[in-house]
């Protein structure tokens, strides 16, 4: 969820507790002036370095990262999960919510970092297996992703459902990508605080190849 997330946890912002007493995912804290973050909440998506994601063919699909710090939320919950699937919650930050709301589609791979350790790292690919609806948690006044200004009749936030695909066995540092020069212009490397952000096809096959999956 969104870097404290998932800059969320399920919290994935912070670590939430379930029902059954275990940590929910926890996102990235992230900062509205990030460069990407260029407009606030309805922003036009048909201009701009990131139009393309909004922008897909039949069938085509897109990559994603989605950040979480493991004490909060890991990969190795994730597969504890029922169903192998969570909500990616949390996101406060209107440039990641675009990309959870607008741009995330069934089927699309989301690379699971983990963050706010040493080190850094992909450790795992995922599927969206929900596409973007209403994050609850804004809603909770006893929340800590509580947010007074969404409204359940005009909700800001919104959240999607992600289905652990593989556990790498080779878990790639962000380190590792940093060397690559096929990967220098990856939003994770250009705009590291985003809990969530777009991979390009070749960027995607760049890390499965780094880390061993083919």
């Amino acid at each position: 969820m969104a870097a404290k997330k998932k800059t969320t946890k399920h919290v994935p912002a912070a670590a939430a507790k379930t029902k059954k007493g275990s940590a929910a995912p926890r996102a990235p804290k992230e900062a509205p002036g990030d460069e990407m973050d260029t407009a606030a909440a309805n922003a036009p998506y048909e201009k701009g370095k990131w139009a393309w994601v909004f922008k897909r063919e039949p069938g085509e699909m897109r990559y994603w990262l989605a950040k979480s710090e493991p004490d909060a939320f890991s990969f190795d919950d994730l597969l504890r999960r029922h169903g192998r699937t969570t909500c990616w919650d949390g996101v406060r930050n209107f440039a990641a919510r675009n990309f959870l709301r607008d741009g995330m589609r069934m089927g699309d791979r989301v690379f699971f970092y983990h963050s706010s350790i040493d080190p850094q790292v992909i450790v795992g690919e995922c599927e969206v297996a929900r596409e973007g609806y209403v994050d609850h948690t804004a809603f909770d006044i006893k929340h800590r992703h509580y947010d007074p200004d969404s409204k359940q009749g005009d909700p800001q936030w919104y959240m999607v459902d992600l289905r652990a695909v593989a556990q790498f066995t080779k878990p790639v540092t962000l380190a590792q990508m940093k060397l690559k020069a096929t990967l220098k212009e990856m939003a994770l490397i250009r705009i590291g605080r985003l809990s969530v952000t777009p991979v390009t096809e070749k960027e995607y096959k760049v890390i499965r190849g780094m880390a061993g999956e083919r």
